[in-house]
């Protein structure tokens, strides 16, 4: 593990000459817990570069206001400091946010996109309701919420039969720092609203995918994503739900396995 000197720490894995791609994990996980398996699958084919969001996992929190562009910055910030010029970026829920947000600013710098279980356009009354929830968040802290989202999160045959890895996915949500917990989910409910249809629209090659249960980022929600990328390719993994990445991580790794291979 390394640590710039703003405070987030990442992983740089994979051979030296190998196209670049970066791993973006969501609300309230890590690095580790959200790529742990898949980061070494693609690090025998590319230079894999996993990172922390502020204030999760071992990164210090972010100074200041927290929105989508500011964890876009983080990102090219990192690339830059370990001279990365481009690199596919693949982003999980929030992180598939932060992907989109950084492909619109630097397009120079991002060679592809995978979307991964992200959420796009909301009804106006459930955006609101999404907002407002996010809003009364800070006050629990995620301790308040947990339980509901592992239901979300895991099928129940997945709970049933693994009880400790859902359990780590609980301890590494509860390690999250409360404020840097809250202000992310704040941007993971207002921030979308940043990237619908958006002009000028998103050029690169894009991988959008989720799973069929996921109720947050919906099997309509990656259709809507693709359906604004020319060209794009859009996949729903069947039965699983939000964290199908964590049930099925070889199903994950070689769909992305494959779409890198032709665009990283």
């Amino acid at each position: 593990m390394a640590r710039t000197p703003e405070g987030t720490a990442y992983d740089l894995t994979g051979p030296l000459d190998a196209p670049h791609v970066v791993l973006i994990h969501g609300l309230g996980l890590s690095r580790h817990s959200t790529w742990g398996v898949i980061a070494p699958l693609l690090a025998r084919r590319f230079r894999v570069l996993c990172y922390d969001l502020p204030g999760h996992g071992q990164s210090t929190p972010h100074p200041g206001p927290l929105t989508l562009t500011a964890l876009s910055t983080q990102l090219i910030s990192l690339m830059d400091r370990l001279d990365i010029p481009r690199a596919a970026l693949v982003g999980f829920s929030l992180g598939g946010m932060i992907n989109r947000r950084a492909a619109l600013d630097h397009p120079a710098r991002v060679t592809a996109l995978a979307i991964l279980n992200s959420p796009h356009e909301r009804a106006p009354d459930l955006q609101a309701r999404v907002a407002a929830q996010a809003r009364d968040a800070a006050a629990g802290g995620p301790a308040a919420t947990i339980d509901a989202a592992l239901d979300r999160w895991f099928t129940p045959e997945f709970r049933a039969e693994n009880p400790a890895k859902v359990d780590a996915i609980r301890q590494t949500v509860l390690a999250t720092d409360p404020a840097s917990y809250a202000a992310h989910r704040l941007v993971l409910a207002e921030g979308v609203t940043e990237l619908i249809r958006p002009q000028p629209p998103l050029t690169p090659p894009a991988l959008v995918m989720t799973c069929e249960n996921d109720s947050g980022s919906t099997p309509a929600m990656a259709e809507a994503i693709a359906s604004e990328i020319a060209g794009s390719q859009c996949h729903i993994h069947p039965a699983l739900r939000h964290l199908g990445l964590i049930e099925a991580p070889q199903a994950f790794a070689g769909r992305l396995t494959q779409f890198l291979s032709r665009h990283a």
